[in-house]
């Protein structure tokens, strides 16, 4: 299986993997039988790195020729609103129809197992497991791993490997990508922003995508009975100005009832960190979403006093330095309370 001959590029951002690793998985896609099936997988409660990231990948092998092939992620299968205009979504199966021994599972911006959820058991009945990852925390799950902490997003290892295997951008496949990129870069805001990402998004752009388009669809597009859950759940914030050692921490929750009763989906929320994490007084920023009674997604943000990958990892998650999660259990005081004793004993260990 060959790709686009003269289409080959460097990779787009620092080190990363090995040269031996970036053969490995090249190898693992060009030795794909034509009737060779190939699963793609992403994270629960997928986010626009991990559906932009996997649905461009898997553009991407269709160009190379791959025919027999599935896109999914655990959970229920609803793709959330601001990514259902993304190309490749036809690719997308319910977890419970996705192949239960294909030839390839490639996953992607997933940090551990866990976080494939129901879906975790393709990585021992596929004949090979790939991993696409930019998270620091990754435990090196796979048979191969492309794992580079200093990516600003999946999408970027995942469009270094599309070039080493020789598959040209197309419009469709840099969709896909930008969406990526510009999500877990904050619309290129966050520290993870260098000037190899700015040129990553060139050469996307100059595919003949529309950057205000996608930009009015995935940041600034959303329900008015979000907006009112968002005032709601706002109006019970609390700062914690003596947390951190002093350097403070913010933080908030909404439950399945809020979402009830604004009549609003879970996906709504993912956007409602930004809101919390620009308090002027906390460093540290968390929000807690009620998955269940007992039950809580929590996201966590730092400026800088504290490394919330380290926290969000003893919690059972992960993440980077500056943006990590977990799944808390108990009541909201509960998650909070271990989060309080997380943070100063990462403060301390950071100091020491």
């Amino acid at each position: 299986m060959t790709g686009t001959a003269g289409a080959q590029l460097a990779p787009t951002v620092g080190a990363g993997p090995a040269e031996a690793d970036w053969a490995a998985a090249e190898a693992l896609i060009r030795a794909l039988p034509p009737t060779g099936r190939v699963l793609l997988i992403c994270h629960v409660n997928p986010d626009g790195d991990a559906l932009g990231s996997m649905l461009g990948f898997g553009l991407g092998l269709l160009r190379l020729g791959v025919g027999a092939l599935q896109a999914t992620f655990p959970g229920p299968p609803e793709v959330p609103e601001p990514f259902r205009g993304l190309p490749g979504l036809e690719l997308l199966v319910p977890s419970s129809d996705a192949d239960p021994a294909p030839d390839l599972v490639i996953c992607f911006d997933a940090a551990s197992e866990s976080r494939l959820g129901e879906l975790a058991g393709r990585l021992t009945s596929a004949g090979a497991a790939l991993v696409l990852d930019h998270h620091a925390s990754n435990d090196g799950f796979g048979t191969v791993n492309l794992v580079d902490p200093a990516a600003a997003a999946t999408s970027v290892v995942a469009e270094q490997l599309l070039a080493r295997l020789g598959v040209p951008l197309d419009r469709a496949i840099a969709e896909c990508l930008y969406v990526a990129l510009t999500t877990d870069t904050g619309s290129f805001r966050f520290e993870a922003t260098t000037p190899a990402v700015h040129h990553l998004a060139a050469r996307l752009l100059a595919t003949g995508i529309s950057p205000g388009d996608i930009s009015r669809r995935v940041f600034d597009t959303r329900p008015f009975g979000a907006v009112r859950l968002f005032g709601e759940v706002l109006g019970r914030a609390r700062l914690e100005p003596a947390a951190v050692g002093g350097r403070g921490l913010v933080w908030t929750f909404a439950t399945l009832d809020d979402l009830a009763r604004h009549d609003q989906r879970p996906y709504v929320l993912e956007a409602l960190i930004d809101s919390v994490r620009c308090t002027a007084e906390a460093d540290v920023s968390c929000v807690l979403k009620q998955v269940r009674p007992d039950e809580w997604a929590v996201s966590m943000r730092s400026k800088g006093a504290v490394d919330v990958s380290r926290v969000a990892v003893v919690l059972g998650g992960g993440g980077h330095r500056f943006a990590a999660g977990f799944t808390g259990r108990g009541t909201a005081e509960q998650v909070i309370g271990s989060i309080r004793d997380q943070l100063d004993a990462a403060l301390i260990r950071s100091e020491d």
